[in-house]
Formats: structure tokens, C-alpha cells, sequence
């Protein structure tokens, strides 16, 4: 549907300082149902995050990541990357206030990489500053990338047919799954037909509800936001950079926190349950990790004052401790009852055998 709906927009979209925001207004206004393709494009992104959340999330909760499925874990983070790059040039193009002051806050982090950083930014902007040259090279890998996510997605599904899909109960025996048709396939067919209903309430009834108002006035060199936020799916990112002082302090911590997920299935690869169904403690933690990502997002879209500063810090130093203290040490600990469970077990056996 993005693929679909943005090669339609693509055919009317200007990719110049001076006309692109004119070009939406033009897509909204005069072509007949560009409002409904622009709308579906923009919200569809925002759901179709949502989704990618709710994945990233499940398959984190019940061992996704484990043996011998960590090259499809990979893959899927490689893929949701892709997809954040995508959306933030996407946010850029309707050229708007807070699509060009975002674009100028993001791409300048760039700047702080040691030795290449200014010379990443001039290839990136091609010049001293945002201009033409950039929307269109903006542009250009916009609609480029979707179809490198396509391969990849493709890729992905077949890592995923290599080892076969996970399980709630974690049963490793393929023999003991059940089959995908058809309880599965009505099952996912029901959750799609409910996020399209949510989705086409969005359209037709709230469109604007994931945008924000300052993005409807055209950027203006000479006037700056007083607030400039991202989309609400990388506000979550968003918050742990200008959570920390200095900007390269803040983009290396931005990145660690992004390569803290690739990292996972090496983190945790030592836990003999898979299913968090089978951890208690993992379990705890686990919540209080998804919480703690729905609070840095909040964080990340409130004004850059105390005490949100404090308590952003505060957050972004839980994340990095739970995924690399609490985790590791809920493995080593159920680990532990793990063998204590079955040596107990084996002396019973035996004793029932006497």
C-alpha cells in the first residue's frame, strides 16, 4: 500500500524548496482523491510502525531471538532501520516548518562523527546548507528505499521458512506445531481487518491526529519552532539523544541504544527457556522495559525543559541497564533453578527406580 500509494503522489510531488509545499497543498486540494492517497500514505506509516512495534515486542517477549532464529532477528532490525530512514525522509518532504527543522536537527548530528562527519553532511546536503540539491536527493532515496525493504522483506520470510516460526510455549520439535491454515491464517486475517477498521477511522474521521499542526505553515528559514519534534515512532529515539549533554556524546548513545537490539540474541543466548510464558523474572523485567520505551516516547514529545530532561536521563539509563544487567542476570538466575529443577527431578527418578 506505501509502495503503491507513494509512486501515485510521486507523479504530482515537486521536489523543490520553493514548490514542494505548494505541490501538497496542489495533491490535497486539485487532484481528484489526492487527499485520500496522501492520507492513506502518511497514517499508513504511522500504523504500519505500529505493527513493527508490536512484533518487535512479541518477539522479544516469547524468544524470537533464540537459537536458531538470531540471523532472523538480524534481518528484522535491519529492516526496521531501513524503515526509520525511509520515514524521517519521508517527514521531510512535505517541506513544511517542522519537516525542515527536523531534517537540519537530524542530519546535522552526522557532523559529530569524528573525521568524516562534516564531509558525511555536505555529501548528504549537497552544499553548506539545506537547498534544492537536498530535497531532491532526499526525495530520491525516499523512493528508493521501499523497495529495498521489499527484497529484504523477502529475505526475511526466508530466514523465517529456513527455521520455521516460534511459539508461545517456546516447543522447539516441528512436529508438535500446528499447522498456519487454516486457524492461523482466519486469526491474522481477524487482527487485519481490525487495525484496517482503526486505520480507515483514522482517515476518514481524525486525519491529522499523528501530525502536527506546525507542519501545515511552510518552512520558513527565518523562523524556528519554538517545540521540533519527530513523528511519535522515533520520538522514542529521539529522546534518549537529547536526553544527553553534547552532541556527540548524544548521537553515540543514540546508536548504542539502536545496536543494544541487533545485540540481543548474543546477550541472551544462554537461556535454556525461550518462552517469557516460562520466566517469571524475565517476564518483570520485560514490562518494565516496554514501559520504559512508552515513556521515553512521551519524553520525547514534550518541551526540552525540567524535570523532563532528569527523568528522560533517567529513563535512558534504565534502558541500557535492563537490556544488559537485568536480562543477562534474570538468564543466569532461572538458569540456575533451571538445573536445580532437573537434578532434583533425575533424583526422584532414581529414587522411584530403587
Amino acid at each position: 500500500m506505501q509502495i503503491v500509494t507513494g509512486i501515485f503522489l510521486a507523479m504530482f510531488y515537486n521536489p523543490s524548496i520553493l514548490l514542494a509545499f505548494d505541490s501538497i497543498m496542489y495533491i490535497n486540494n486539485e487532484i481528484y482523491y489526492g487527499w485520500w492517497l496522501r492520507l492513506l500514505h502518511a497514517n499508513g506509516a504511522s500504523f504500519f510502525f505500529f505493527c513493527v512495534y508490536i512484533h518487535i515486542f512479541r518477539g522479544l517477549y516469547y524468544g524470537s531471538f533464540l537459537y536458531p532464529r538470531q540471523l532472523l532477528w538480524i534481518s528484522g532490525m535491519l529492516l526496521y532501520v531501513i524503515m526509520m530512514v525511509t520515514a524521517f525522509l519521508g517527514y521531510v518532504l512535505p517541506w513544511g516548518q517542522m519537516s525542515f527543522r527536523g531534517a537540519m536537527v537530524i542530519t546535522s548530528l552526522l557532523s559529530a562523527i569524528p573525521l568524516i562527519g562534516p564531509d558525511l553532511v555536505f555529501l548528504l546536503w549537497g552544499g553548506f546548507t539545506i537547498d534544492d540539491v537536498s530535497l531532491h536527493r532526499f526525495y530520491t532515496l525516499h523512493f528508493l528505499l521501499p523497495f529495498l525493504l521489499l527484497i529484504l522483506s523477502i529475505f526475511h520470510v526466508l530466514f523465517l521458512h529456513e527455521v520455521g516460526s516460534s511459539n508461545p510455549l517456546g516447543i522447539l520439535n516441528m512436529y508438535e506445531n500446528v499447522s498456519f491454515s487454516p486457524l492461523y491464517l482466519l486469526k491474522d486475517f481477524f487482527s487485519v481487518v481490525i487495525i484496517l477498521f482503526i486505520f480507515f477511522i483514522i482517515i476518514f474521521i481524525i486525519p491529522d491526529y499523528f501530525g502536527h499542526t506546525v507542519n501545515y505553515q511552510k518552512a520558513n528559514f527565518l523562523i524556528t519552532p519554538s517545540h521540533i519534534v519527530p513523528e511519535w515512532y522515533l520520538l522514542f529515539f529521539y529522546a534518549i539523544l537529547r536526553s544527553i549533554p553534547g552532541k556527540l556524546m548524544g548521537f553515540f548513545v543514540m546508536f548504542s541504544s539502536l545496536l543494544a537490539l541487533f545485540l540481543i540474541p548474543i546477550i541472551l543466548k544462554d537461556s535454556k527457556i525461550r518462552s517469557s510464558v516460562f520466566k517469571p523474572l524475565f517476564k518483570i523485567f520485560f514490562w518494565i522495559f516496554f514501559f520504559d520505551c512508552i515513556l521515553l516516547s512521551w519524553i520525547g514529545g514534550v518541551p526540552v525543559i525540567e524535570p523532563f530532561l532528569t527523568i528522560g536521563y533517567m529513563l535512558t539509563l534504565l534502558y541500557f541497564v535492563i537490556i544488559f544487567i537485568f536480562f543477562p542476570f534474570s538468564i543466569i538466575f532461572e538458569k540456575i533453578i533451571y538445573d536445580v529443577y532437573i537434578l532434583e527431578s533425575k533424583k526422584n527418578n532414581n529414587i522411584n527406580e530403587l
